[in-house]
């Protein structure tokens, strides 16, 4: 990444571990067991202890694009109709989501904007309507604003590329709306060849927004081209391991070393597809990207609610302490863990609004236009 991030401070909350309970529940001894905790038990209310304190940040959620087609629902007492809900979140100990505002394949132009504002309006109208559960947040510091309330963040993004209509006045108006992740997969200006002119102009003005480049789905050249050009934090919202699972969304070990390297975020998604069918597959690649890329530059991302199968010990939100306790069998560590869930996405979030702050007061809104630069 370039060298305006490394004038950011180092993340306290990575390090501030003070808050964890002093005594987590014991495991049972070996030999003969005296304890009223079978070991499975005993590890799930120590992973409960650890989520109590480092809530889950998901990286996406495809709520809004469900909802659209139900006629009515109530997330506050729970829908059956989707995975997500708030008495589910709660138990899985969810503190913050980043709500999809991704399009169907086919949608472009006027239609890809149009759709995205639904989404955007719909998204609000859930919100206001469940005010005791959810809270929208834009900023790390609005995230752990609603967390400390006790209610989950609900953050907009990641939006599709097609939104922009290659408008950079529509990124700022998206923006504005408080979309805080775009997707640059699917765009002209994001292929095979990696970015073109407009391509690297629109990560510059997201930069000067704090709009978070997610680059999931995209060519690794485009993905090499970004991290490298890229002021701010970068994530891959729906990635894992493709030394794994050769799934086409998955990264390499090069381009999650060198995502580590620019310490942005892969956040590893718990599906069937991409990670495998089972709770200890999904731990497989968190295992993986923490040894390639480093324990502050991998994530979770549940992809709940977005039409793709899940492992089957992981089936809702609410089963993130399952795969928490598969970690702690594994000997992950707690200063680990607590990046994991919370701190590093969090990190992320104010690496782009440092970024944007800076960038600002250098560089003013860009008129360029697609045509001018990529002919």
């Amino acid at each position: 990444m370039a060298d305006l991030q490394d004038e950011l401070h180092a993340d306290p909350e990575a390090g501030a571990l003070g808050d964890l309970p002093e005594s987590l529940p014991e495991l049972p001894a070996t030999g003969p067991r005296t304890s009223v905790l079978d070991p499975d038990t005993a590890w799930l209310e120590r992973a409960r202890a650890v989520l109590a304190v480092h809530p889950v940040a998901d990286g996406y959620c495809g709520l809004p694009w469900a909802l659209r087609h139900l006629p009515w629902f109530d997330l506050e007492l729970g829908e059956s109709a989707v995975g997500t809900d708030i008495p589910r979140l709660r138990e899985g100990h969810v503190g913050a989501q980043f709500w999809s505002l991704r399009l169907p394949e086919g949608l472009h132009g006027d239609r890809a904007v149009g759709a995205t504002l639904e989404q955007l309006d719909l998204v609000r109208t859930v919100v206001r309507t469940h005010p005791e559960g959810l809270r929208l947040a834009r900023t790390a510091g609005e995230t752990a604003d609603a967390r400390n309330c006790g209610r989950i963040a609900v953050l907009l993004g990641p939006a599709s590329a097609a939104a922009l209509g290659d408008s950079l006045g529509i990124l700022r108006s998206l923006h504005m709306l408080g979309v805080r992740v775009l997707t640059l997969s699917g765009a002209s200006w994001a292929s095979e060849a990696g970015l073109t002119r407009f391509g690297e102009e629109v990560l510059r003005e997201m930069n000067r927004l704090g709009v978070i480049p997610d680059l999931s789905g995209a060519c690794d050249e485009t993905v090499r081209r970004a991290v490298a050009a890229s002021k701010a934090p970068v994530l891959c919202t729906r990635s894992a391991a493709r030394a794994l699972r050769p799934h086409p969304a998955n990264l390499p070990d090069d381009l999650l070393a060198e995502l580590g390297a620019a310490k942005g975020l892969c956040m590893v998604p718990l599906t069937a597809e991409q990670t495998g069918p089972t709770v200890r597959d999904v731990a497989d690649h968190l295992d993986h990207v923490r040894e390639v890329a480093g324990p502050e530059s991998v994530g979770l991302s549940g992809t709940y609610d977005s039409g793709t199968a899940h492992p089957q010990e992981l089936p809702d939100a609410s089963r993130y302490p399952h795969l928490i306790a598969e970690l702690l069998r594994r000997g992950w560590p707690e200063p680990d863990l607590a990046l994991l869930t919370w701190a590093n996405a969090q990190r992320v979030l104010r690496g782009a609004d440092f970024t944007a702050k800076a960038a600002q007061l250098r560089r003013r809104p860009s008129t360029a236009r697609i045509a001018e630069l990529d002919g």
